[in-house]
C-alpha cells in the first residue's frame, strides 16, 4: 500500500476543517433559519443540540477519519466496515459499510452538485455588486432573470468548479490546503468588516428600525415563542446544527484519514466547532439580521417567518436593495458579501469534491489527477438539471432529501457504528490517541444515549413535519426526476462500497473472519 498524502501543517489542517465546517450555511442558511423561528427563541435549542449533537459527533467523526486512514481509507464505507469487525463477522459488518459508503455517496454527488451552483450565483452576484448592474433594478426579478440566464448560470458555475478540480489534482496539502489558508483568513476578515458595518448602521431610513433591535431580536431569550412553537423550532435548530458543522456528509471522516496517527484530534475537533460558531453565530447572525432590520424593517422578518420569502430571498435579494441603498461604498460591501459566500461555499465544496477524488483513487485505482477530471465531468452532469430549471424545483427537492434528510440518517449511523459497534472503550482510545486535551468523559455517556436519542427524536420529527406538509405527495415532474437522481445516487454508492471493500477485504470476507490489521 502506497503512502497517502497527510496535511502539511496543524494550521492548514484547522483552516481546511473549518473551511469545511464553515459554509454558506453559515452566513447564507443561518440567518434565515434563525430569523422563521423566532431569533433568540431559536438560540435556545440550537446551544443545546450543539452540546448534545455537534460536539460530540464532531469528535465521533474526526476518530471514525483518523481510524480508516490508518487502513489506507478516506471514504466512510470502508471506514464503517472496519469499525463494525469489532463486534460483527466479516459478512455482516460490510453490509454496514455498504449503508454508509450509498448515504455519503449520495450526499457528496448530489448536493454538491446543487451547492456549486449557489456558488456560481455568489460569483456572478459579487460581478454584479461591483458592476452595480442590479442596481436602479427589481432585485427579485432581477435574481430570477439570473437564473433563468442559463449561459451566465454555467458560465459563472464554471469559476468555482474549475478552482475545485485545481485544488483536487494538486493534492491535499499543495491544493487544498493551500487554497484554503488563502480563502480562510479572508473569510473572517471580510466578516469582521460586514459585521461592524452592520452593528454601527443605526437607524437610516425609520427611528424604529435599528440594526440595535436587531441584534436584540437574536439574543433576547424569547421563551414564550418558544414554548408555543417547541419541536418545530428544536427540530430546525438540531437541522442547522448538522448542515452548519458538516455532520453526516463523510467529509469530515475523509479530512481527518489524512491526519498522521499520533496526531492530536480531541483538540483540534473542538477548535474547528469553535471557530465554526464564531463564524455562525457572531458574524453570521451579526450580519444579516441587524443590517435587514436596519433598512427593511420587522415586516421583512415577518415575510421570512411566514414563509413568504425563500432560501434565496435574505442574501441575493433583500440584501442587494440595501447596498443600493448606500450608494457607491455599497458596491465594495456588496462585493464583499457575495466574495464572503464564494469562499465559504468553496471552502465547504472542496470537501464533498476530495471526497469523490479519494473514492477513485482508493476503492478503483485511478490516479488523482484523472480522478479530479472524473468528478468534474460528473458534477457537470449532475449539475445541469439544476441549470436547466429556472424554477428551482428541482433544487429544492434535493436539497429536502439530500441537504437535510440523508445527513441526519448518516448521523444515527455514525453514532450506530463508532460508538456501539465500534464499542465505545475503542472509540475513546482512539480519540485520546496523541490527544492534547482530555474530553470528559461525560460525553462518552452522553453519546452513548442523548446523542442517538436526539438523533431519532428528529428524525421522526422531521419525517412527520415532511408529510403534513405534503412532502410525500408532491407528483410534479421535477420533484420525481430529483427523486429518481437520490435513489440512483444510492444504488450506485452502494455498489461501489461494495466493490471497494470486496477488492481490498477478499480473503477477510471469504472466511468470514478478521484478518487485516492497521498498517
Amino acid at each position: 500500500m502506497s503512502e497517502r498524502e497527510v496535511w502539511a501543517t496543524r494550521i492548514g489542517l484547522i483552516l481546511s476543517m473549518a473551511g469545511n465546517a464553515i459554509g454558506l450555511g453559515n452566513f447564507w442558511r443561518f440567518p434565515r433559519v434563525l430569523a422563521a423561528n423566532g431569533g433568540g427563541a431559536f438560540m435556545i435549542p440550537y446551544f443545546i443540540a450543539l452540546l448534545i449533537l455537534g460536539i460530540p459527533l464532531m469528535w465521533v467523526e474526526w476518530a471514525t477519519g483518523r481510524y480508516g486512514g490508518k487502513y489506507g481509507h478516506g471514504t466512510l464505507g470502508p471506514m464503517f466496515y472496519l469499525m463494525s469487525r469489532e463486534t460483527l463477522k466479516p459478512k455482516t459488518a460490510l453490509i454496514f459499510g455498504m449503508i454508509g459508503g450509498m448515504l455519503a455517496f449520495a450526499v457528496t454527488t448530489l448536493l454538491n452538485s446543487y451547492y456549486i451552483h449557489v456558488i456560481g450565483w455568489t460569483a456572478a452576484y459579487a460581478i454584479y455588486s461591483a458592476s452595480g448592474a442590479y442596481y436602479g433594478a427589481n432585485t427579485v426579478k432581477f435574481f430570477l432573470d439570473h437564473i433563468a440566464n442559463t449561459p451566465m448560470v454555467l458560465a459563472t458555475w464554471l469559476i468555482p468548479v474549475v478552482i475545485l478540480f485545481v485544488a483536487a489534482y494538486r493534492g491535499v496539502s499543495k491544493g487544498i490546503e493551500a487554497f484554503n489558508k488563502v480563502m480562510m483568513p479572508l473569510l473572517y476578515v471580510f466578516a469582521v468588516i460586514l459585521a461592524i458595518r452592520s452593528i454601527t448602521t443605526g437607524s437610516p431610513i425609520k427611528p424604529e428600525w435599528s440594526s440595535i433591535i436587531g441584534l436584540e431580536y437574536i439574543w433576547k431569550p424569547d421563551f414564550n415563542t418558544l414554548s408555543s412553537n417547541f419541536w418545530r423550532i428544536s427540530l430546525a435548530a438540531a437541522g442547522q446544527i448538522f448542515f452548519t458543522l458538516s455532520l453526516g456528509m463523510g467529509i469530515i471522516q475523509n479530512y481527518a484519514s489524512y491526519v498522521r496517527k499520533d496526531d492530536d484530534i480531541a483538540l483540534s475537533a473542538l477548535t474547528t466547532t469553535a471557530l465554526n460558531e464564531f463564524a455562525e453565530v457572531v458574524l453570521g447572525g451579526t450580519i444579516a439580521i441587524p443590517i435587514a432590520f436596519a433598512y427593511l424593517g420587522t415586516e421583512f422578518i415577518e415575510g421570512i417567518r411566514a414563509g413568504e420569502i425563500g432560501s434565496a430571498g435574505l442574501a441575493f435579494m433583500a440584501l442587494p436593495n440595501v447596498f443600493t441603498t448606500l450608494g457607491g461604498i455599497g458596491r465594495v460591501f456588496g462585493t464583499m458579501w457575495f466574495l464572503l459566500l464564494f469562499f465559504a461555499g468553496w471552502t465547504s465544496a472542496i470537501a464533498m469534491y476530495n471526497y469523490l477524488t479519494a473514492m477513485l483513487e482508493e476503492d478503483l485505482g485511478i490516479k488523482r489527477k484523472i480522478g479530479a477530471l472524473l468528478v468534474f465531468i460528473i458534477y457537470f452532469l449532475l449539475g445541469l438539471p439544476v441549470a436547466l430549471d429556472p424554477t428551482l424545483t428541482y433544487f429544492d427537492e434535493l436539497d429536502t432529501w439530500v441537504g437535510s434528510y440523508i445527513l441526519v440518517v448518516l448521523g444515527f449511523f455514525d453514532v450506530l457504528v463508532a460508538v456501539y459497534l465500534f464499542k465505545p472503550n475503542n472509540l475513546w482510545k482512539e480519540l485520546h490517541e496523541g490527544a492534547l486535551m482530555k474530553v470528559p468523559t461525560l460525553f462518552k455517556y452522553i453519546l452513548m444515549t442523548l446523542t442517538p436519542i436526539y438523533i431519532l427524536i428528529l428524525l421522526a420529527g422531521t419525517t412527520y413535519d415532511y408529510y403534513i406538509s405534503g412532502v410525500f405527495a408532491k407528483t410534479d415532474p421535477l420533484v420525481v426526476a430529483a427523486r429518481v437522481a437520490i435513489v440512483l445516487a444510492l444504488i450506485v454508492g452502494a455498489l461501489e462500497t461494495y466493490y471497494g471493500i470486496k477488492k481490498r477485504y477478499a480473503r477477510e470476507l471469504a472466511e468470514n473472519r478478521k484478518l487485516v490489521t492497521a498498517g
